[in-house]
């Protein structure tokens, strides 16, 4: 999930890419907390134009067991991954659930000390072929586009250029190459999109073993 810095407080925090998507252009530039409190008037006395502060995802860190609760919807088979960083960067953690036809086969999490979204998205989905057979069958979810970008389409290119790309370094590339191996190694399962915080089951449980870090309960 995209993630920004609030220019008032300095906090970062994410928007979902389904909201980016909805104003084209947009930059956002404050939190949701300081969103509302940036309606400075212009010259003249005219409003700034501003985002209401109800598009902002909000990052419940819920337990795992209040996401049970809450969430009903979504697929109920797959896996599903999520990775942040509080802020982007600093600590961060990320999370992985296998689950088929509703039950949990396997969940796995970790967290490091100095970290990047992307880095723990990455991570995430690296995890997530590691606890597959080579021969399984199931749609791996995330919903970092730009994991999906890099895999599906860059990383092959950048390979076949001898791992470089125009206009500088390939970010993470250990992890990315990584990320590759273990894709190909499972032909048989799907890399595929999912909307972040959109009140999906499995994907908020991802989203509660990522900032499994923050709580003291899981």
């Amino acid at each position: 999930m995209p993630s920004f810095q609030c220019q008032t407080c300095g906090a970062a925090f994410d928007v979902a890419r389904g909201t980016l998507e909805r104003f084209p252009g947009w930059k956002p530039r404050f939190c949701r907390a300081h969103s509302a409190k940036k309606r400075a008037a212009r010259p003249g006395g005219a409003a700034r134009k501003f985002v209401p502060a109800s598009v902002f995802a909000r990052e419940e860190n819920l337990t795992l067991a209040q996401v049970l609760a809450k969430y009903s919807g979504g697929p109920t088979t797959g896996v599903f991954t999520d990775g942040s960083s509080v802020p982007n960067p600093g600590p961060g953690g990320w999370g992985v659930v296998w689950v088929d036809a509703g039950a949990i086969r396997e969940a796995r999490h970790g967290r490091h000390p100095k970290t990047t979204n992307n880095r723990m998205e990455l991570t995430a989905l690296i995890e997530a072929f590691r606890l597959l057979p080579d021969d399984a069958e199931v749609i791996v979810h995330t919903d970092s586009r730009l994991c999906i970008d890099t895999i599906e389409t860059w990383a092959p290119a950048w390979e076949r250029k001898g791992w470089r790309k125009k206009g500088g370094e390939i970010k993470n590339l250990e992890m990315v190459q990584e990320l590759l191996a273990q894709r190909r190694a499972h032909p048989r399962c799907t890399l595929q999109w999912i909307a972040g915080h959109s009140g999906q089951r499995w994907n908020e449980y991802a989203d509660s073993l990522s900032t499994a870090w923050m709580r003291d309960e899981l």
